[in-house]
């Protein structure tokens, strides 16, 4: 083989194969083993291919864009022709580094935390399953394969928050999520569809150089672009579409790691930026794609400050990180956002993995208000988890300063409201993630007696370290490679240059920097100094309290809007057609049948006599018929 591009996600593909025929039969040491270095392979691979663009000559390894070889004829359907083809540029190998890098961190960990579960083998079979789909997502040249990855993802994350599906909150999450992204992905499919039917290709790189004919903001490039983007709010967890993401906890702690820092949240946010050439080409979807990142980000972070779940309050921030990503591609700032979304993989599988090996020392509490003090006995874990916090918040020179820093500095290019929702977004992110901080692992002790707090085992407090070193150093090595992705995003125009000039760049670092140490203060302040003070903000402005804590009553809105009417909608539907039609009409075909054997069963007596005579009565009337 010339090159390795098919390898990447064929490893996984093959492990979870083998682990789903095999895995029942296999030791636990060698399922461990098998998906893991499965995930590790891919991972070196994708390392080679990066060394290549760094001026490393490997053998067998092609210098980028790669477009490899097509597998197979995918559709070979009148006019249409699909192959099963990937494509390799430095954006979709910043994207295979993040899904099998820390996806491979992710395995690691897995091994001490799902140790004595009954379902093991299963859920490596899924997990990678789970890696195998997004990295055909990224890896995809065309649509078609871009779609199955998309709708892979869907499926493991169905079957992943799902896992433990004996408990009824687990299986109704996996049910929201995968019902949610088929609203999501109907619009997907119309983008699809739109495409195909205007330029007579589902190829990302021949659709991105027509596009380039048809006129700048087009009736058609802003309903293509739309119908994308509303795939795009599904998967990635935007207002309307986010709330699968916050249930989405009710899997095993890795696999949340998995879904909100590597692979099926940040699908949308590839997409788009992928499709960079032709949302440019847009007008208004452009500022739609803008100011619904830019209210998603400040509405989920508005609900993260009171949540006492120690997972919810993540899942809350991570939707909120994804209106940034979002943010930024509104503004055309696509590189922006991967750059965010590279940054947020490492610190948001940090503090999930973190949050993970708290539940395992608190023996499954997952409550903030029952913890505290353990930054005592779990020293590892809260050093590590201090720096991811740090670097979400923007701490200068961790990655999240970098990343975050850029967007905002674009969108305040774009329009200052823009900024003035990202940055107060950016406060209300320092304050309740030191919230967060504090609660769990300082101050004083609220733990119950009963549970004896200890320091996870090193299969999971090793990528803990690792993922820490990358909350701390991946924007340094980011920003070392100036327009790394440009290329592939802007493959048919000049890179823009930030419009931002003199001291204002410096400025605007400076407030968000401002900003965060704010948030911290006020977090220490009311959570260590006077930790009774928040219950006396609560009661004071309960309302606004109560409207945080349930979440802006957004899922029961849902449910008195949409699910309540569909399901009473159902039942009146099933009593009156199905019962009162469909099943009455053939139960009265039944009825008949039997009443006509009832009557036929009358004449038939047994009685030899009686049919003789039957029959003689027959033959008389007959003659007589034909006589007369």
């Amino acid at each position: 083989m010339s090159e390795y591009v098919a390898l990447i996600p064929l490893f996984p593909a093959a492990s979870a194969l083998i682990l789903a025929l095999l895995g029942l039969r296999m030791p636990r040491p060698a399922i461990s083993l098998l998906a893991c270095l499965s995930v590790f392979g891919s991972f070196l691979i994708t390392v080679g291919y990066l060394l290549m663009t760094l001026g490393v000559q490997l053998p067998g390894f092609h210098a980028l864009p790669l477009d490899g070889p097509p597998l197979f004829r995918f559709i070979d359907s009148g006019g249409m022709q699909i192959d099963l083809a990937f494509r390799l540029d430095s954006l979709s190998l910043i994207m295979c580094l993040v899904v099998t890098g820390v996806g491979f961190l992710i395995h690691v960990y897995s091994v001490g935390y799902m140790h004595h579960d009954r379902d093991y083998s299963r859920y490596f079979t899924y997990l990678n399953l789970f890696t195998f789909a997004m990295l055909m997502l990224v890896l995809g040249s065309n649509l078609v394969v871009l779609f199955i990855g998309w709708e892979g993802v869907g499926l493991c994350s169905y079957l992943l928050i799902g896992f433990w599906y004996e408990r009824k909150s687990a299986s109704d999450a996996g049910k929201k999520a995968f019902v949610v992204n088929r609203v999501g992905d109907a619009g997907f499919l119309a983008g699809m569809m739109l495409l195909y039917a205007n330029f007579g290709t589902l190829n990302i790189q021949p659709i991105l150089a027509q596009v380039q004919e048809v006129p700048q903001g087009s009736l058609l490039l802003n309903l293509i672009a739309l119908c994308l983007f509303i795939g795009a709010t599904g998967k990635s967890a935007q207002i309307p579409l986010y709330v699968w993401l916050p249930d989405a906890m009710e899997g095993p702690t890795p696999v949340s790691a998995l879904i909100h820092a590597a692979t099926m949240v940040t699908s949308g946010v590839y997409m788009i930026a992928r499709m960079g050439d032709l949302y440019a080409r847009t007008t208004w979807v452009l500022l739609v794609v803008a100011w619904v990142g830019a209210m998603t980000a400040f509405f989920a972070a508005s609900i993260g400050l009171v949540q006492n779940d120690i997972k919810r309050v993540l899942a809350y921030s991570t939707v909120s990180q994804l209106g940034y990503m979002f943010l930024a591609c509104g503004v055309a700032a696509f590189d922006a956002a991967i750059f965010h979304l590279y940054t947020h993989a490492f610190f948001k599988a940090l503090l999930f993995l973190g949050a993970g090996s708290v539940i395992h020392a608190m023996s499954g509490e997952q409550d903030i208000r029952r913890m505290g003090g353990l930054g005592k006995k779990l020293k590892i874990t809260t050093w590590t988890f201090a720096v991811a916090t740090l670097a979400i918040t923007g701490f200068p020179w961790l990655s999240g300063f970098y990343s975050k820093d850029l967007i905002l500095e674009k969108a305040f290019e774009t329009n200052v409201w823009l900024w003035a929702i990202g940055i107060s977004t950016a406060a209300m992110t320092s304050f309740y993630m030191f919230r967060l901080l504090n609660m769990t692992f300082f101050g004083v002790s609220r733990v119950d007696p009963a549970v004896h707090p200890h320091e996870s085992p090193r299969s999971m407090t090793t990528p803990l370290m690792l993922l820490a070193l990358g909350s701390i150093a991946a924007g340094w090595v980011y920003s070392s490679l100036p327009h790394f992705i440009s290329g592939s995003i802007w493959a048919h125009r000049e890179v823009e240059h930030a419009a931002v000039h003199g001291a204002l760049p410096k400025v605007l670092a400076a407030a968000a920097v401002a900003v965060m140490a704010i948030g911290w203060l006020l977090a220490y302040h009311y959570y260590i100094k006077e930790p009774d003070t928040p219950k006396r903000l609560a009661e004071r402005f309960r309302r606004l309290y109560k409207v945080l804590l349930n979440k802006y009553f957004v899922d029961e809105g849902y449910d008195a809007a949409i699910v309540d009417p569909l399901k009473n909608g159902s039942d009146r539907v099933y009593t009156a057609f199905d019962l009162g039609v469909i099943d009455h009409t053939l139960d009265s075909i039944a009825a008949g049948a039997m009443e006509t054997g009832r009557v036929l069963a009358r004449i038939q007596t047994g009685n030899l006599k009686a049919y003789a005579a039957a029959m003689l009565v027959g033959a008389v009337l007959l003659l007589s018929i034909w006589v007369f």
